[in-house]
């Protein structure tokens, strides 16, 4: 749990009040869950009928339609779930309570890694299996939960990634500076059925759920119309994958907990923090050997590392080296930012200023400062909102195209008429010259903020 007499590093009173704000939504988490928690479950021989009962049902089909999402090997729609269901249920209802229902196949995905070389690959469950995955989340998450550790955070109600990164600087600032970084390979394609269905076997009794449940795991996965047998993995894009992955990494949590270890874990993403790097190395080395060992589960060798973690990122954040370290954005994902920006930018070059960035550059800046509103050095977002400033006025010098041209726009502006006509045949190129002075002056930050570009510093306001 975060602490709350915990002070945090701040550059004025707006920050302040502004971050106060954030807190307090970063530590809802606990009070979200307890309601959940209450729940008992003496008896797990009866699952299926909380499954198929009409409330859960409800629950899950709008998610399921919330979330959207791709249609599977059917090719259903989201819009043509309901149509279906008022037809079919009755018989898929039936189905389930039998222990007869079988899953399709998955749709196989592959989709790029953000700033990564490599794919990451899905499977797109069909509409009706994510309806009925959904529905089973729901009824597992009641009896698994209230056990997961509180140092636990992805995929779980009431908690995110803004809590995690809230408790890392936590452990850092209590002295704990090192981190130990592990990142394990493949997860998502790696994890064992039986090991993982034996963890679900301990609390589930009911033989109909363990049944439809391995179902789901050994659905193949169709690939240019051949189905792909498969015997380990729970690919992402169906509803049960978090959940399962948060039972089986659980017992990495009870190991981490018994040895009264400072840790967060988003998914497979687990930070250990520690005070030293030779005790780092050695947590490194007996975590890798007891995945290897207890959970079939191999340690990525490129990503994990023990370091400081200024020099390391945790769900997209990173910090400073102060002793009182300062949340911000981690450089990787400054480049990403950059490169989303660039991307946009390059189509731009015909298109009406103003609207091209209603439309286009200010999702994507709120966006980003929304993701990294719990930062706490400014100088990014201002570097930041310099540097997108930049490149619109490459969009437009481009747009002005001759000579002639840009000295009238120049002189239009308010720049001299000598000045101009020299800027406008200077010989250098777009980047150079939406840089320099005359640019500056002809197209002010204000005359932006007029059109309605979104300020990364004013959004984050730090």
């Amino acid at each position: 749990m975060m602490n709350k007499k915990q002070k945090w590093t701040q550059s004025g009173s707006a920050c302040s009040k502004d971050k106060e704000r954030n807190s307090d939504k970063v530590r809802t988490g606990a009070s979200n869950i307890t309601a959940r928690k209450e729940a008992s479950f003496s008896d797990t021989t009866k699952l299926m009928e909380m499954v198929v009962e009409r409330n859960n049902l409800k629950k899950a089909y709008a998610r399921v339609v919330g979330n959207k999402g791709s249609a599977g090997v059917d090719k259903m729609t989201v819009v043509e779930l309901k149509a279906h269901l008022q037809k079919h249920w009755q018989e898929i209802r039936k189905s389930l309570l039998e222990g007869q229902y079988k899953p399709n196949p998955v749709r196989g995905v592959e989709i790029p890694k953000p700033g990564q070389k490599g794919i990451r690959k899905l499977g797109i469950p069909t509409v009706v299996d994510r309806l009925i995955q959904q529905a089973v989340s729901q009824v597992l998450v009641l009896i698994f939960d209230i056990d997961f550790s509180d140092s636990s955070y992805g995929f779980r109600e009431g908690r995110g990634t803004w809590m995690a990164v809230k408790k890392a600087q936590e452990n850092v600032r209590n002295g704990k500076r090192f981190v130990v970084d592990i990142d394990i390979e493949k997860f998502f394609d790696k994890v064992n059925h039986d090991l993982l269905m034996s963890r679900i076997a301990r609390k589930v009794k009911d033989k109909r759920v363990l049944r439809l449940i391995r179902g789901f795991l050994n659905a193949g996965i169709m690939e240019n119309g051949v189905v792909v047998a498969r015997d380990e993995g729970t690919p992402q894009g169906g509803p049960l994958s978090p959940l399962l992955s948060n039972i089986l990494l659980d017992e990495l949590d009870k190991e981490l907990e018994r040895r009264k270890l400072s840790f967060c874990r988003y998914a497979d993403d687990c930070n250990i923090y520690v005070r030293t790097k030779r005790s780092g190395e050695r947590v490194m080395a007996s975590i890798k050997t007891f995945l290897q060992k207890r959970l079939k589960l191999k340690v990525n060798e490129q990503k994990s590392a023990v370091d400081r973690p200024w020099k390391r990122k945790f769900l997209g954040y990173s910090m400073t080296f102060e002793k009182n370290p300062r949340l911000k954005p981690a450089k990787e994902n400054i480049r990403r930012f950059r490169d989303k920006i660039i991307e946009k930018t390059r189509k731009g070059r015909g298109h009406n200023i103003q609207r091209f960035i209603q439309e286009e550059v200010n999702p994507l800046m709120r966006g980003w400062a929304n993701y990294y509103r719990l930062s706490e050095v400014k100088q990014v977002f201002e570097e930041l909102d310099s540097w997108v400033r930049r490149r619109l006025r490459v969009i437009l010098w481009r747009q002005w195209k001759k000579p002639k041209t840009r000295a009238g726009k120049l002189i239009q502006r308010g720049i001299e008429k000598e000045r101009a006509w020299k800027s406008a045949n200077n010989g250098h190129g777009a980047w150079w010259n939406a840089g320099a002075s005359h640019m500056n002056h002809a197209l002010p930050a204000i005359l932006f903020e007029k059109m309605g570009l979104v300020s990364l510093l004013h959004q984050v306001r730090c």
